[in-house]
């Protein structure tokens, strides 16, 4: 992780961009956030793997957030753990209720 001193962080604030999945993997889906977070004035400092990524920007840029088509202090590329996780249990659930309706018929018929 890359090390700061006093001068590096004067004027700057710093977030931290998330994935549930390796989204950051591919070097065009990369660019493509990195596009997007560039419109709110952040730029990468550092890519610790496939799923979360260092951004910073100077604080004057705080001023043109009204304008950002996405939210500027975001902290998930995609979905949320939270959504994820729903999609999930709602598909696990759907199988099950699959399954055990054709355990039902195959067992009346």
């Amino acid at each position: 992780m890359t090390p700061y001193d006093r001068d590096d962080l004067e004027g700057w604030e710093f977030k931290i961009l998330r994935a549930t999945t390796q989204k950051f993997r591919h070097r065009e889906n990369l660019d493509r956030y990195l596009e997007e977070e560039a419109q709110s004035g952040w730029e990468l400092v550092e890519k610790f793997d496939d799923t979360r990524i260092r951004l910073k920007r100077r604080i004057e840029c705080r001023e043109n957030d009204r304008r950002s088509e996405i939210d500027p202090y975001r902290t998930w590329a995609g979905s949320t753990p939270n959504a994820q996780a729903a999609v999930i249990i709602a598909i696990t659930v759907g199988a099950l209720v699959l399954i055990g309706g054709i355990a039902a018929y195959v067992a009346n018929s």
